[in-house]
């Protein structure tokens, strides 16, 4: 083995470990946002949904979807989705109603109620944000540079998905 392959190889196990560290990172820190709305809410006494609930109404905002546009947006598995959107339409969270041009395809929209859960998670972010900013912990600098990182981290993936076919 010449010293450019020893060095090559040491590049790239160090890079497998940085990598294997960052795919920890992101399961865990989706973990600990989910707990994190979870206790929030359990604070607020907000039982009667959960965590992935919660986030699925903050992503939905404003905007009428179904659940084929949440699926392709790459936010939620299909089963997922359906199951959620279900509870959320049966507990008055959210709207539904069959397209005009495609009656297989339901439409969702918040309720009164889903909007004032997706304000209670939108809150609880803005005083995130506020605290990392309070605290020094990251500016935005950082944080654009981390989101630049992950879209091109999920563009690979999503890459590779559409290749393997």
């Amino acid at each position: 083995m010449t010293m450019q392959h020893s060095v090559h190889d040491g590049d790239r196990r160090g890079f497998l470990g940085c990598y294997l560290e960052t795919l920890g990172l992101v399961e865990r820190l989706h973990r600990l946002l989910l707990d994190v709305i979870k206790d929030d809410f359990e604070r607020l006494g907000v039982l009667e949904i959960n965590s992935v609930q919660a986030l699925l109404l903050f992503n939905i905002g404003e905007h009428e979807v179904t659940a084929g546009e949440l699926k392709s947006r790459g936010y939620y598995h299909g089963s997922n989705v359906s199951y959620n959107l279900k509870k959320l339409v049966e507990a008055g969270y959210m709207h539904h109603e069959r397209s005009e041009a495609d009656r297989r395809s339901v439409r969702v929209r918040l309720t009164e109620k889903g909007r004032d859960v997706r304000a209670a998670v939108a809150d609880l972010f803005q005083r995130h944000a506020d605290g990392m900013l309070a605290r020094g912990l990251v500016g935005l600098e950082t944080v654009e540079d981390v989101n630049a990182m992950l879209r091109r981290l999920e563009r690979y993936w999503g890459d590779q998905i559409r290749y393997i076919y």
